[in-house]
Order: structure tokens, then sequence, then C-alpha cells
């Protein structure tokens, strides 16, 4: 098969063994001035095309101007009056506004040997001087003629310039982008997303005494610690009194806006943006929508904020309040998009209450005996103990959260069991297992989940088997012996 190595023409490389030279010359040195001439002749080529863009921008204004004389002078070609009035009048019309008659700056590095840019007006001012020496003395009759073709004659030869610039420039860019360079390259793809390892469910074996998790409608839900939440998670996005401090600043107070976030820059954070959107939602939901869009509008700012940098926070700002501006219409599209969506979503929680909604319905991991004459007994590990099964229960018994060491010191079922149904099912499910690992709870048979419909059919079945034992032993009433007294 032939290989194709056309892709690699547009490399510029310097490779040693592409290069054979005199052997009374040094081939790194040669090889270090022949790059260090491709990098001069690229930074001259680029200083070029930059230097003829801002020139035809310069020229392009000055055409436009030059337009407007001519026309002027062509409305009184047939007059037989003084045409320098006329052109002085136009020349002052443009010069009126300062800032159109201000050229633009020219790039860094452009035109560094003139420290101001003439005006456009003064730049016209030159042109009808030349003019004037072209025209000469002429009849008086004719001025507006000889006008008229001084100023077009000017016009010709800029728009002449103008072609020359464009061919140059065209050669010039062709030729830039023939070569690939390292200022051409980019990232295709880029996120600061870290995918987290799944933390693996670890068995317990060897154990007389099993625990059994009866739980098969459990959604798998994230597992998260109960004294601390990860910051990342939108889920556990709380606003801060930072933020909420900004979400007191009016809507349409910029000005403060822009001074708050000066003097803050790290609320620009994207945890302070997922804490002012679920305040947003919390006050939608509590029906206070004025609060509620204002802080999807001040989340969004921080949003837009953090996206441009901090070079580009007073440029947004300076956008956002100029009217009809386009950046300032997306904006606030995009607020009344998502206040929009809050609100739906808000309206229909609101609506329809329902388990998948309601914190009440989640499942829950409680404790309950297999066996009703098996009592389930809390055994707290003591402190200070030598035997190595108990150094190690009392080291379970201390990674509990404070709450649950509580509950367990209690040696209340109860008190555990409202513990658990705080926490997440996965949550509940380790916490279960480490006492049994640890032996901190007695059992014989297991334990039942009473909140499944499996759990709580089987807790149905045992409490009737116990009554049925009961009345065994007592006797249905009426029953027995009667015995009658003289």
């Amino acid at each position: 098969m032939v290989l194709d190595y056309s892709k690699w023409d547009a490399l510029e490389l310097s490779d040693d063994s592409d290069i054979e030279v005199h052997p009374n010359v040094d081939k790194r040195s040669f090889i270090r001035a022949k790059q260090n001439q491709i990098h001069q002749q690229r930074e001259q080529r680029r200083y070029e095309i930059q230097t003829l863009k801002y020139e035809r921008i310069i020229n392009d204004g000055l055409l436009s101007r030059i337009d407007k004389l001519l026309q002027a002078l062509k409305q009184h070609e047939t007059s037989s009056g003084n045409p320098e009035e006329l052109v002085f009048q136009v020349i002052m019309e443009s010069a009126g506004n300062p800032v159109e008659d201000q050229p633009p700056a020219p790039p860094e590095g452009i035109y560094t040997h003139e420290k101001e840019q003439p005006k456009y007006s003064a730049m016209m001012g030159a042109l009808v001087d030349q003019v004037k020496k072209e025209i000469g003395e002429v009849k008086s009759d004719e001025l507006f003629q000889a006008y008229v073709k001084g100023v077009q004659g000017h016009k010709d030869k800029v728009q002449g310039l103008q072609k020359e610039l464009l061919q140059r420039l065209a050669q010039l860019e062709k030729e830039d982008g023939s070569k690939i360079t390292s200022e051409g390259l980019h990232d295709g793809f880029n996120t600061s997303h870290v995918a987290k390892p799944a933390e693996g469910n670890t068995s317990s074996g060897g154990q007389t005494s099993s625990v059994e998790l009866l739980n098969p409608g459990a959604a798998p839900q994230k597992v998260s610690s109960s004294a601390d939440a990860d910051d990342d998670d939108p889920e556990n996005a709380r606003p801060s009194d930072l933020v909420k401090t900004f979400a007191k600043i009016s809507q349409h107070d910029y000005r403060a806006q822009l001074q708050f976030i000066g003097d803050h820059p790290e609320i620009v954070a994207e945890k302070e943006t997922d804490g002012l959107l679920v305040e947003a939602f919390n006050s939608q939901m509590e029906g206070k929508d004025d609060y509620a869009r204002r802080c999807v509008h001040h989340g969004l700012l921080l949003q837009y904020c953090r996206s441009l940098g901090r070079d580009g926070v007073s440029l947004f700002f300076k956008r956002i309040t100029t009217d009809n501006h386009q950046a300032s219409t997306l904006f606030r599209n995009d607020v009344n998009e998502t206040y929009s969506k809050i609100k739906i979503r808000a309206t229909e929680l609101a609506k329809d209450p329902s388990a998948s909604n309601d914190p009440a319905g989640v499942e829950q991991i409680q404790l309950h005996a297999v066996d009703p004459n098996t009592k389930i007994t809390i055994n707290i590990p003591p402190e200070g103990s030598d035997h190595p099964e108990i150094v190690e229960a009392r080291k379970i018994f201390e990674s509990f959260s404070a709450d649950l060491r509580n509950a367990l010191l209690s040696e209340s079922l109860d008190e555990v069991n409202k513990v658990l149904g705080k926490m997440p099912v996965a949550e509940a499910e380790d916490v279960v297992e480490k006492l049994g690992d640890g032996g901190l709870l007695s059992l014989e048979e297991g334990i039942v989940d009473a909140t499944t419909e499996e759990g709580k059919k089987k807790l149905e079945e045992i409490e009737a088997e116990g009554k049925r034992e009961k009345v065994e032993e007592v006797g249905e009433p009426g029953e027995g012996v009667v015995t009658e007294l003289d």
C-alpha cells in the first residue's frame, strides 16, 4: 500500500534528519537560525496583515465622507456660487459628532510611530486643500465642476488603493494559513467534570447473626455523608449569606450590582449561582414571585460574568445596560425563560404533591424483629477494652453521626428508626450493615423492612401468628370449665 504523506505538508518543522549542512557549519546552530528566520517571517507577515486591515477600515470611513461631499457638490454643480462655503459646511457636519469623527484606535503594536491618529475632518480638510491646489485659477461659473472633478479623482485613488490592499491582504492570509502553527491550535473539547468512582458495598460474611435488607423497590440514590455534603452537587446547593445579601440589590440597579461583584469577586463561583437558583425555586413555592425572579436574574448574571472572566465583567454590564443591544436582549430572554421553567415546575408541584415529590413518600429503612418472641437489643461496646473485636466494634460506633450515637445510647429501637428514616436508603443500608458487622444489634433471624410491600406483609403475618399463640395459651372468651357455687 502506498503511504500518503501529504497531510504533513502544512507542518513547518525543522527536523535534524531532513537537513544537510556543510561540514564546517554547526548543524544545531543552522537549525536554530532557520527556526528564528521562520518565526521572524511569520511575525512580520502577521504585523503586515493587521496593518492592512486597519488601513482598510480607515479608508472605508474616509470614502463614506468623500461620497457625502461629492453628492453635495453635484447637487450644486450648475450653480455659479462659491463652493468653498458648501465644502466647509459638509466638513463641519461630519465633525459635529466627536465620537464618529475620531477614527478607531489601531491594534496593539500598529502605528506606534504616530502619537494620535488624525480625525476624519482633518483628513477631509487636507484633501480639499489638495483639490484647491490642483484646480488653480478657474472661472467662477466652473468652480463647482472643477471641485467635483478633483474630489472624484481623489476618490478613485482611494478606491484603487483599497483594491491593492485587499489583494495584498488576501495573499498574506493565504501564506499565513498554508502552515499549521501552535498559535492555530485550539481545544476541540474541554470539560472540567471528573467522574468519581462509585463506592463499592462491602459484604459481611462468616456471621452467625445475619442482617437482611428487604428493599426491592428502592430507587438508587446518591450516597452522601450526613455530616458533609458535596459542594459541587446542585441538589445540595444552599445560598450563602453573601449571595443572599447580593439578592437584596434591585434587579435594575446594575451600578450597585457591578460594585458588589467588584468588592466580592468570589461571588461568581458556580456554587453561588446554584444557591441563587435554589433560593429562587423555594421562593416561588412560597409565592414570592418578585424575589424569585430577582434571584434568577442575579444567578444568571453571575453565570455570565464567570464565563466572560474578570476582564469581561465591566464590558458585559455596559452591553446589557445599552438599550436594544443584542447582548441585553439575549440576557433578558434567558432570564425570562429560566424563570418561566421554575414557575411552571413550582406550580406543578403545588398541584400534584405526589409521593415522588413529597419527602414523606420516600422509602425508608426501619428495623423490626422477624420473630415476635425475639427482642432486638442494642449493645454499646465499652471504651478502653483490649479485646480486638470490641475495639473494632467501638471504632464502628464512633464512626456514626452524633444523632445516631445518641439514639444507640438510648437503647431504644424507635429512636434508631427515627434517625434511619432521615437518611437516604443507600446510606441507611450501609449503617445497618455496619451495625450487624460490629455486633451492635443482637438478632437471631434478621431484620424486616416494614416500609416495603413484602416487609409489611411479612410483619402482618408475624403479628397474626403472635396473636394466635396468645389465644391458644389464654383461650377464647367464654371457653373453659364453669364451676357453680352452692
